[in-house]
């Protein structure tokens, strides 16, 4: 018998077959869009937006809703103006 000699046809045979799944799969993976691509854009589209139109408050403006918010939890309900 010829073992060695069928050990390398044998081995020849399962490095054939594993180049061809290893190129099927390569191209394969090739076609398909990428994971980070399709996440990204899912991500993109699944955040949601918020608008918000206000106008911005004066220095004098804040200090008063400052002071008003204060009192508010303070439970103080005399106001003092400035």
């Amino acid at each position: 018998m010829n073992t060695p000699k069928n050990a390398l046809k044998n081995m020849e045979a399962i490095f054939t077959v594993a180049v061809a799944i290893a190129c099927g799969a390569s191209y394969v993976s090739f076609m398909q869009p990428s994971a980070s691509k399709a996440a990204d854009v899912a991500q993109a589209s699944a955040i949601p937006v918020v608008v918000v139109s206000a106008r911005r408050l004066t220095e004098q403006e804040k200090k008063i809703s400052l002071i008003e918010e204060r009192q508010a939890l303070l439970g103080n309900t005399t106001a003092s103006a400035l």
